[in-house]
């Protein structure tokens, strides 16, 4: 049985066909889905998608690139989306350097609100990291311990091993098989069996 442990079916791009795209998947034999929030109301359609589809999940997150606009006000229905029943993990959180679309301060303060949300709900982090591994293991560090897995690997082999000895997940999506990626499938091999996930992060 196959997991895909990070899609984000709520997004525009499957409003034609999520129904269909659903069938095919399990019909293909994936076992579960866990459709990834990354913002408000992308968190509130992942779990309205969890309730109709006995074998979907969800999870809670706010997208790095949402920072800016996460104003203060929203922390109860975050929270309060957190306790629900079909909610396995916290995320996608985390930092991103390479776009930058929200400024790092406001980045960091949410990452940290919701890693500690995720400490207080006892569920585990999903990991959002484009090229700020420095900063992203730093605040991971204060918080520990902590369970998480870092979602679309992307550093390099220093950074994965530093990931592994924190005892981290680590997942891989379909960037491994671009030609341009060997470095990238070289990790995959370094990566233990048992610390490996596998996404689509589709769309």
């Amino acid at each position: 049985m196959l997991i895909d442990t990070h899609c984000h079916l709520d997004f525009p791009e499957f409003d034609a066909d999520c129904d269909e795209v659903i069938r095919r998947a399990k019909n293909e034999g994936i076992g579960y889905i866990i459709n990834i929030g990354s913002s408000l109301q992308g968190s509130k359609e992942a779990l309205e998608l969890s309730r109709k589809y006995d074998f979907i999940y969800a999870t809670i997150g706010l997208h790095p690139h949402e920072a800016d606009k996460f104003l203060d006000t929203a922390r109860a229905a975050i929270e309060e989306l957190a306790g629900e029943d079909k909610v396995v993990a916290i995320g996608e959180t985390g930092l991103d350097y390479y776009k930058n679309y929200s400024q790092t301060e406001n980045q960091k303060a949410l990452f940290r609100y919701l890693i500690k949300l995720a400490k207080d709900s006892g569920l585990p982090l999903v990991i959002h990291n484009r090229q700020a591994e420095v900063d992203v293991l730093k605040i991971l560090s204060e918080a520990l311990p902590i369970k998480a897995v870092v979602h679309c690997f992307s550093g390099d082999e220093s950074f994965l091993k530093e990931c592994l000895d924190l005892g981290f997940l680590i997942s891989f999506t379909c960037n491994i098989t671009y030609k341009k990626s060997q470095s990238l499938r070289a990790l995959v091999k370094l990566t233990p069996l048992d610390r490996l996930m596998l996404e689509t992060d589709a769309p």
